[in-house]
């Protein structure tokens, strides 16, 4: 234990915001959580929109210098990757269940081609 006031007092800022950074911390880890769960029960829509939420508290800690910016960049990129491969996987699905419809033909219409005009002759060159 420091003998210096403004040692001791240095000892119980530090706790202090050692404290709040694991509060800030835990948030982050809990929000990926959150999105990866939302993701393995397929609940997509629901992912996106906590993703948007997971991005700001993944910001709010690199502003903090809680984590590095590169590490929340990492961090983002991945959610949003399982994300949308996970929505990817699910419209791949979806229009083999779905019976194909044919699409009424459309009536050929004759297409004129353009008129092609004719070229202007050169003019000749003159040798002297």
């Amino acid at each position: 234990m420091p003998n210096i006031k403004s040692a001791k007092k240095r000892v119980l800022v530090n706790d202090k915001k050692t404290e709040q950074n694991k509060i800030i911390r835990s948030s982050l880890r809990t929000a990926i959580k959150k999105v990866d769960a939302l993701v393995k029960e397929g609940k997509l829509e629901e992912a996106k929109v906590f993703l948007n939420e997971a991005f700001a508290i993944i910001d709010s800690a690199c502003s903090k210098n809680i984590i590095k910016k590169n590490n929340a960049s990492n961090k983002k990129a991945k959610i949003a990757k399982k994300v949308y491969n996970a929505t990817k996987d699910v419209a791949a699905e979806e229009p083999a269940k779905e019976e194909v419809k044919e699409e009424p033909k459309k009536e050929e219409v004759a297409v004129e081609e353009p008129v092609k005009k004719p070229r202007k002759p050169r003019a000749k060159k003159v040798e002297e």
